[in-house]
């Protein structure tokens, strides 16, 4: 018989800071609390399945709100991020069975002169600012020269990116797809940076980015769970950025999304389509509209929202389905910095073959998920990972 396996990711809805998160900058991080100071956040739903009564999670001076419950339905951990980083790329690679041993290369001073006259002479185009940035201000101090030039924005972040930002009636989406191609190309070896990313904006300034954002990353250094359901013959979906993630490798079938409510529909749509594996959605509002703006109210909506269809995506579990939800990274919108977080991920099992209530503590790796996820579904084991099945199954 088919099993189906669910795994969505809450973009950077961290638990609490990890051992280590002073030496990321991280320290005091707790995004689940963070979102409890707003009024807006509403979780019945997730906190019925275990998710208030993760080890750690409510460890934090933003707490006084939140309490664990009686007989959790779910199964649930929280697990350590083995990886050296804190992005949504080495995230999802170790969720599905790759460690990073190294962090990516971040460029706190912009990049180098000879990347960015090689960009420069590949795609013919000036490139301007080439500093860290956020990137709504960097449309509203550059933007205008942008237009007026043709001249391509490249800024990066705390993390390992190159972003390429281009007004739409300048520079077509499809070209800068091609733009951002032509970096992913030459962005290798030391200056392999996580993701090259397009940022296209539009309308007059100060300027909106547009949702025709497009991530290129780099291919996964190793054998994903991906890529072991699709060598065996298994379905792999991939739902809004996740084909992305993983630069297209190991998926069966996408679909790409246009925000978190898109993407909940439409993996809602998929619950009613016969396969045999996995489907695997990113909802990555959470982290690049509120987290990196630090708007918590923003930030305990999304997940609201969330939180208040997951009785639509329960109520399509067959009987040998199971949901996983989980996340990448953290994204504290009270701290000071609006940059990624290094904090402990959740991890809520449901569904009819779950035993509720269980408590796996505390994991040393994400790429549990792939050991558990590639158990279920009879796949052969990666070299990384424990399953905890013998823990989840009733």
């Amino acid at each position: 018989m088919a099993r189906r396996v669910f795994i969505i990711v809450l973009d950077s809805f961290g638990i609490g800071e990890m051992p280590d998160a002073a030496a990321w900058g991280d320290e005091g991080s707790n995004t689940l609390c963070a979102c409890a100071t707003s009024p807006d956040f509403n979780i019945p739903n997730l906190t019925s399945l275990g998710l208030l009564n993760i080890d750690g999670a409510l460890e934090s001076r933003y707490s006084h709100t939140l309490a664990p419950i009686d007989n959790p339905q779910g199964a649930f951990a929280r697990m350590r991020e083995k990886s050296k980083g804190k992005d949504s790329t080495v995230g999802h690679w170790e969720m599905a069975g790759v460690i990073s041993a190294r962090p990516f290369p971040t460029y706190p001073e912009g990049f180098p002169r000879k990347v960015i006259a090689a960009f420069e002479k590949a795609c013919g185009c000036r490139v301007i600012c080439n500093m860290p940035y956020s990137g709504t201000k960097v449309i509203a101090d550059y933007g205008r020269e942008q237009v007026e030039t043709g001249a391509l924005i490249v800024y990066t972040s705390a993390d390992s990116v190159f972003q390429v930002a281009a007004h739409e009636d300048v520079v077509p989406p499809e070209q800068l797809y091609e733009y951002c191609r032509i970096a992913r190309k030459q962005l290798v070896g030391k200056h392999g940076v996580g993701r090259v990313i397009a940022r296209p904006f539009k309308g007059e300034w100060p300027y909106k980015r547009t949702r025709r954002r497009h991530d290129f990353s780099l291919e996964p250094t190793g054998v994903t769970m991906l890529d072991r359901l699709k060598d065996e013959g298994f379905d792999v979906l991939a739902v809004g950025k996740i084909y992305d993630l993983f630069a297209g490798r190991g998926t069966t079938d996408h679909i790409l999304t246009k925000n978190n409510a898109d993407g909940i529909e439409k993996t809602l749509a998929w619950m009613d389509r016969d396969f045999n594996g996995l489907c695997y959605t990113n909802l990555v509002d959470t982290d690049m509209i509120y987290g990196h703006r630090n708007d918590v109210k923003g930030y305990a909506q999304a997940i609201s929202y969330f939180d208040s269809k997951l009785p639509e995506l329960l109520a399509k579990l067959r009987p040998d389905d199971l949901l996983m939800i989980s996340a990448d990274h953290g994204c504290d919108p009270v701290t000071p910095s609006t940059d990624h977080s290094r904090e402990y991920v959740p991890w809520v099992v449901a569904g009819p073959p779950v035993s509720g209530g269980t408590n796996m503590g505390t994991l040393p790796t994400f790429a549990d998920i792939a050991a558990t996820t590639l158990d279920y579904l009879g796949a052969t084991p990666l070299d990384v990972g424990k399953s905890r099945l013998s823990k989840i199954l009733v």
